[in-house]
């Protein structure tokens, strides 16, 4: 084998620490292009080789950092600068809100930058390399350890460095040939390359002709992501019906499991099917503020929290001059403080008019302490200075 042929030379050892034995030799000998092959990680081995710590942990920071201030600036570009959108009062940027977005941008730039820059500061990939065509090399992978001397390091000598390997305990010392084999791409591959990337752009060509294309037919729905269901949706028909709706109403004459209420009043507002007056069970500060609850969610809306019917909707209905909006009623109307609370149960219960049922929404006691709670707010609007506490009337003289 001619010096100018020569790749280098490779020493085996039976065990580990002979190649930690070896290694130490080697590098106190001056050598600088050598690296050491094991069938597994040895512990130690990269101060003996003299491996100082690699960059690849700051290129990850940096990469994270990056994706970290990419993706906040991103959020409040797009949400409280380029596209704001106001929701529900909440900040058009929020850190908290912003954080699972830049959690994953992170996540993401730091590993392209592990995976890609180990194999930049690897030199890989090689796709070649001349220790594999050595006979001895294969057993690396199984039961050999192995070092490996590039000639290309300024201390190899060819009879030198075959006497220093051999003289740290190598079972034996092979040479190694350069690969002489062409860098040229042949020309099969340059040909099914070209064929697959042809290949590649078929699918995208595809959709891009669904989604921008016009059809005469429906396009195929190739992924559902469960549009097409075989369920009833609300206001749909259904052939399994007879009236062809699949909304059904309650059998008449039942009720849930655990909803029958002995009391006739309490459960409907009528004794004897006539609409009762005053409450079915005592009202305390619990089922008032229970009452005020429901009735801000529910009525507040329309009516408003005062009651006089001048609530959210209503003033944007009449600022829309809708012609066919019904004004909802002043709760403090005369007529109303004179009904029977049966009657408001009632209306609460099956709605009138306009208004809709709330019987879905809210259960018996709600609707009798939302009924408890106008009659507070209707007395608190047309009370009298004799309503009030002997004690606390001297406060609003």
């Amino acid at each position: 084998m001619s010096a100018s042929n020569l790749h280098g030379l490779v020493a085996y050892y039976a065990d580990v620490d002979s190649l930690l034995a070896a290694v130490r030799r080697v590098r106190e000998a001056g050598y600088q292009r050598f690296d050491a092959h094991s069938p597994f990680p040895v512990h130690g081995i990269d101060p003996v080789m003299g491996i100082r710590p690699t960059v690849l942990p700051w290129l990850v920071l940096g990469a994270g950092l990056t994706g970290c201030a990419g993706a906040l600036l991103m959020q409040w570009w797009t949400n409280g600068h380029d596209y704001a959108f106001l929701i529900s009062g909440k900040p058009l940027f929020g850190l908290p809100a912003a954080i699972p977005v830049t959690f994953e941008l992170i996540i993401l730039l730091s590993a392209f930058m592990t995976f890609f820059g180990m194999l930049a500061l690897n030199t890989l990939p090689l796709l070649s390399n001349p220790l594999l065509r050595t006979a001895g090399f294969g057993r690396v992978t199984a039961d050999r350890f192995a070092i490996s001397i590039e000639a290309a390091d300024a201390c190899f000598e060819s009879h030198a460095t075959r006497e220093l390997l051999a003289g740290t305990g190598a079972l034996s010392v092979e040479a190694c040939e350069s690969d002489e084999s062409s860098a040229v791409v042949p020309k099969w591959i340059k040909q099914l390359t070209m064929i697959g990337a042809a290949i590649a752009l078929i699918p995208p060509a595809l959709i891009a002709m669904e989604r921008y294309g016009t059809r005469t037919t429906p396009r195929i729905h190739v992924i559902t992501d469960m549009d097409f269901q075989s369920k009833a949706k609300a206001q749909s028909a259904s052939l399994l019906f007879e009236d062809g709706r699949a909304m059904r109403r309650p059998v008449e004459g039942t009720l849930a499991v655990g909803e029958w209420i002995e009391d006739e009043y309490r459960a409907t507002g009528k004794v004897a099917g006539q609409l009762g007056t005053g409450f079915p069970y005592e009202i305390d500060r619990a089922v008032m503020e229970r009452g005020r609850q429901r009735f801000d969610i529910y009525c507040g809306v329309c009516h408003g929290l005062d009651g006089l019917g001048r609530g959210p909707i209503a003033v944007r209905a009449e600022s829309l001059e809708e012609s066919a909006w019904v004004p909802p009623t002043n709760l403090h109307d005369e007529r109303l403080l004179t009904v029977p609370e049966g009657h408001l149960f009632e209306v609460i219960t099956n709605g009138v008019r306009n208004m809709p049922a709330y019987a879905a929404q809210l259960s018996v006691d709600d609707r009798w302490a939302v009924v408890a709670y106008l009659r507070a707010l209707q007395r608190s609007r047309n009370a009298s200075i004799e309503d009030v506490p002997t004690d606390q009337q001297r406060n609003f003289k």
